[in-house]
């Protein structure tokens, strides 16, 4: 089973200050491609974290303007996060029953990436769809 580090091995994760706007954000992960952003202070510890869905529901719904909110009021505070030496199923396992699509990992307090469920591969999410099968037959 992989490990979280080989998958972000290479990566910079998309980082921002709590005082960015929603727009900006909302700008950055659709030219980088990506579903959330990392909110972090200026020593570069994780403060939260900001998602598609958090823009959905923490902002167009309520009719705020992402032009002029910053991402301290719209991002999930003290997001679950993993170490790099965790596996793949143990990431699946977690957004499984947190009911969330990414994980910031955190090595000696700073950022060093994230994932989501589209980085995992075909055999690893099998692995923990049997796996959850096989908890629900022994129930």
């Amino acid at each position: 089973m992989r490990r979280l580090s080989d998958i972000v091995l290479h990566q910079q994760p998309l980082t921002m200050s709590r005082t960015a706007t929603v727009l900006e954000a909302c700008r950055e992960m659709a030219e980088r491609q990506v579903g959330s952003v990392l909110i972090t202070d200026d020593a570069g510890r994780l403060l939260g974290i900001f998602t598609g869905r958090d823009a959905v529901s923490r902002v167009l719904a309520t009719g705020r303007d992402g032009r002029t909110m910053p991402l301290g009021e719209a991002m999930t505070r003290n997001p679950e996060t993993m170490t790099p030496d965790h596996t793949a199923l143990d990431a699946l396992r977690l957004m499984w029953d947190g009911g969330f699509r990414h994980i910031p990992l955190i090595k000696a307090g700073r950022v060093v990436g994230v994932v989501s469920r589209g980085d995992f591969k075909g055999i690893e999410h099998q692995y923990h769809q049997n796996e959850r099968e096989l908890w629900e037959h022994l129930r």
